[in-house]
């Protein structure tokens, strides 16, 4: 294991570790003064304190990447290809160590975030066929001597910024196209859960990367502002909150940058009386509850059509003691705690707005979390929720599954319309043909049909519509690689010397 790794894998004792960034291929430790606190979340103990950049290291960053640029995109190819198959067997090899971070500092469990770098890697290996994904068009004889052809090239130096719910996977999802694009590319992850990151930096520079071309600055809002604004930092990826979203594309794009701003959901998962039902409560529970709803493709709002809403809640309802909450270390845990203190506590209150608003609370998870100092917080299960109840409108982000009882498909389509958010919805049914005409006509960017988490493979794209996506192309896959290139088309004619003359008139193609 690398020294990152072992530095949190194992236990410590004493004082916390400390956090730095990571410009032009080394560590720099934060000269700012300002820190932020890292904890375990399943002990509630602080295990790490992470540096908070200033303007001018994230400056240090953007020039080390600037630096690194020319010769990046000059490189061939077949040598990035090699250099990214050399990474991807990197990752794979210390899949474990990474996932094992994860558990650490968000808390999810050890199997949820081994399948979160799974994730991430196939981003990775989608990536390794670049020179595929880079292949311009090219039209002979255009006009007469005349031959047209097209390429995409990099932008320069382009940076994201990511949440803390997947400190591994959404990273890959920015900075693997970016940097087989030819970019370079400056990360600012979460303050909450940064080691990944610096993980990843030093997983990437034993595979050969190049110095400047990744790197790491760990900050606030002050970090963040100074990438919106930084003259050399071509474009920017978020994943966030819609508020955050909204705030990032509009700063980023009036500074002049290229901007994929994906923002927050409330996903809605359609039951119609034809399905099977204890399909459906399998998947709710698995959608609703895993990574402890941390996940901005959870399932949060069950929408039961018709005579399937008694039976789909005594589905779930006997399901959701067997959910096993505790330390995602330990083997057994399903569900681990939630990354903060403070964002546990803001969850919970949701528990009892929801009751206060006349929702039928089903099962209490602020009853069942474990009691040992731990963000813990069990599984929590609100019926006969209606659209004008806070619990239905905000994003929760933790264990608490609504449902809203309707009696047609058309009412339970309305719903997911009218929602301002459009990132994930799910329908599960056994007819076909209502499947195929529910997946034409509603509004969200990724829809899944009996399958309760439609997150697309890698050579897809992901991403939502309405207020869950800032911006005009999705994250990954096609619309990743169009994102971080720009197209040229060369117009060109090799002339005989003999044919040339002047001609004032408009250029002619026949």
């Amino acid at each position: 294991m690398t020294e990152v790794a072992d530095q949190f894998t194992e236990e410590r004792s004493g004082e916390a570790t400390r956090i730095s960034h990571w410009i032009d291929g080394q560590r720099v430790e934060g000269t700012s003064g300002r820190n932020g606190p890292v904890y375990n979340p399943a002990s509630g103990e602080q295990s790490g304190e992470v540096d908070f950049a200033t303007p001018e290291e994230v400056d240090a960053a953007v020039q080390a990447a600037r630096r690194a640029f020319a010769s990046w995109r000059s490189m061939s190819l077949s040598r990035r290809t090699e250099l990214f198959f050399r990474i991807r067997e990197l990752f794979h090899q210390r899949a474990e160590d990474i996932a094992k971070l994860l558990t650490l500092e968000h808390g999810k469990v050890l199997s949820d975030a081994k399948g979160e770098v799974a994730r991430g890697l196939e981003v990775i290996e989608f990536c390794c066929g670049i020179p595929e994904l880079l292949k311009g068009s090219y039209s002979e004889q255009a006009s007469t001597g005349i031959d047209v052809y097209s390429i995409r090239q990099p932008l320069g130096v382009v940076a994201g910024i990511t949440p803390f719910n997947f400190p591994a996977m959404v990273p890959m999802w920015m900075w693997a196209p970016a940097i087989a694009c030819g970019n370079t590319f400056v990360l600012k992850p979460s303050e909450k859960d940064p080691s990944a990151s610096m993980l990843t930096a030093e997983l990437m520079k034993e595979a050969g990367l190049p110095d400047g071309v990744f790197n790491v600055v760990h900050g606030d809002k002050v970090a963040v502002d100074a990438v919106l604004e930084h003259p050399e930092i071509a474009a920017v990826s978020f994943v966030g909150s819609t508020p955050i979203a909204r705030y990032v594309y509009e700063t980023g794009t009036k500074n002049g940058k290229r901007v994929q701003a994906l923002g927050g959901a409330k996903n809605h998962m359609i039951v119609l009386p034809d399905a099977d039902i204890d399909m459906a409560a399998d998947a709710a529970v698995s959608g609703g509850y895993g990574s402890a709803g941390e996940r901005c493709m959870a399932v949060s709002m069950l929408v039961a059509v018709g005579h399937a809403a008694d039976e789909l809640v005594g589905a779930i309802q006997e399901r959701l003691p067997k959910v096993k909450v505790g330390d995602g270390m330990n083997p057994d845990s399903e569900m681990g705690p939630l990354v903060t203190r403070e964002h546990r506590d803001k969850v919970a209150s949701y528990i009892e707005k929801g009751a206060a608003e006349g929702a039928k609370l089903v099962t209490d998870g602020r009853e069942t979390g474990p009691d040992n100092g731990g963000f813990f917080l069990g599984v929590t299960l609100l019926d006969e929720v209606t659209p004008e109840m806070d619990v239905y409108k905000d994003e929760i982000f933790g264990p608490v599954l609504g449902i809203t009882r309707v009696d047609t498909y058309e009412e339970a389509v309305r719903l997911v319309n009218e929602n301002p958010y459009g990132n994930g919805v799910a329908i599960f049914t056994r007819d076909g043909g209502v499947a195929r005409q529910f997946q034409f006509e509603v509004n969200a960017g990724m829809v899944g049909v009996n399958v309760p988490i439609p997150v697309p493979v890698a050579y897809y794209s992901f991403g939502g519509w309405k207020n869950s996506l800032f911006g005009d192309l999705h994250i990954y896959g096609p619309e990743g690689i169009q994102f971080y290139t720009q197209g040229k088309v060369v117009t060109s004619r090799w002339p005989d010397p003999a044919t040339s003359k002047v001609d004032l008139g408009f250029p002619q193609t026949r």
